[in-house]
């Protein structure tokens, strides 16, 4: 038996305005239980969070939520989860979250997926992991994070290395077929 491949997928507790956010979660749940993939997620089911959450579940994923206590009643009340880890702080969030993953994909989101993605960059930069990060950049979404990933290194404070390190897609179609690549 072959362990399927672990995405951990950052984005927002919030659905954001543009419905093609959702959509694109939705699409990005049913993606990952298509291919008998595991969703890793911070174990939510509000936002896009819990969209991406909802159509893994409805279409069969393995699942493994991860949440801090003080969230729990907060974020997920209905617990779409197939397996869950309660942590007590963000960081051991991340950190197991990060550590039972083969890959990052970050979907629109906004101050806490930004944290997340930052600290699984620099933990990659410093050689902590080696694990392939996306952002999926629907509508453009993150094309302000790739200009300033771009500014650090032009400015010295970060070398053309930091760009190859987060692989920037504008659909869940091209999204997925990175991940099928990557696979191991």
């Amino acid at each position: 038996m072959t362990t399927p491949l672990s995405i951990c997928v950052y984005c927002g507790s919030r659905p954001g305005r543009d419905p093609a956010y959702i959509t694109a979660a939705r699409d990005f749940g049913q993606a990952i239980a298509a291919r008998n993939w595991r969703l890793v997620y911070g174990a939510g089911d509000v936002g896009m969070m819990g969209q991406v959450a909802a159509s893994a579940r409805q279409s069969e994923a393995t699942m493994l939520g991860v949440i801090p206590t003080h969230l729990l009643n907060r974020e997920a009340p209905q617990g779409l989860f197939s397996e869950r880890v309660i942590t007590e702080t963000m960081h051991e969030r991340k950190k197991i979250m990060l550590m039972n993953a083969d890959a990052i994909v970050m979907l629109p989101g906004g101050a806490g997926s930004l944290d997340e993605f930052f600290e699984a960059v620099t933990w990659r930069q410093l050689g902590l992991h080696d694990k392939p990060i996306y952002l999926l950049s629907i509508n453009g979404f993150w094309r302000p994070l790739e200009a300033l990933l771009e500014h650090v290194i032009k400015e010295g404070f970060a070398d053309d290395s930091l760009q190859s390190l987060v692989t920037s897609v504008k659909s869940v179609d091209d999204l997925v077929a990175e991940l099928e690549r990557a696979a191991p």
